[in-house]
């Protein structure tokens, strides 16, 4: 794999975390539909997810379809990132396990 289609995929998978964010982030203040349609970060999420989602169309032009949804599962590396960093989730013993499982079948699937 090349460093720009690596590059893309990393972004896209940072895309698809961030996207999750904004609307865990939006759902915070969900009184009503007005507040719904109101909420900044559902528009921020939902344009993360597109942008991600457009990243992983590009990416299938140059890698196997059989390898960019495995590839996918970085996104959860990120969001476990993103949850501790942002949201002061904590991170358990077998989430970090799952994460070791994670980077060790991403080194797998590249070789």
């Amino acid at each position: 794999m090349s460093l720009k289609t690596f590059s893309i995929l990393i972004l896209m998978t940072l895309c698809g975390s961030l996207g999750g964010y904004f609307l865990k982030r939006a759902s915070s203040n969900l009184d009503s539909f007005k507040t719904l349609i109101l909420n900044k970060f559902i528009y921020i999420g939902g344009l993360f997810y597109c942008l991600g989602a457009i990243l992983n169309i590009i990416l299938l032009k140059y890698i196997p379809y059989s390898l960019v949804l495995p590839l996918n599962s970085i996104t959860y590396i990120w969001t476990l990132l993103l949850g501790y960093f942002l949201l002061g989730e904590r991170i358990g013993k077998y989430k970090l396990l799952g994460i070791i499982c994670i980077i060790i079948g991403v080194v797998f699937l590249t070789k």
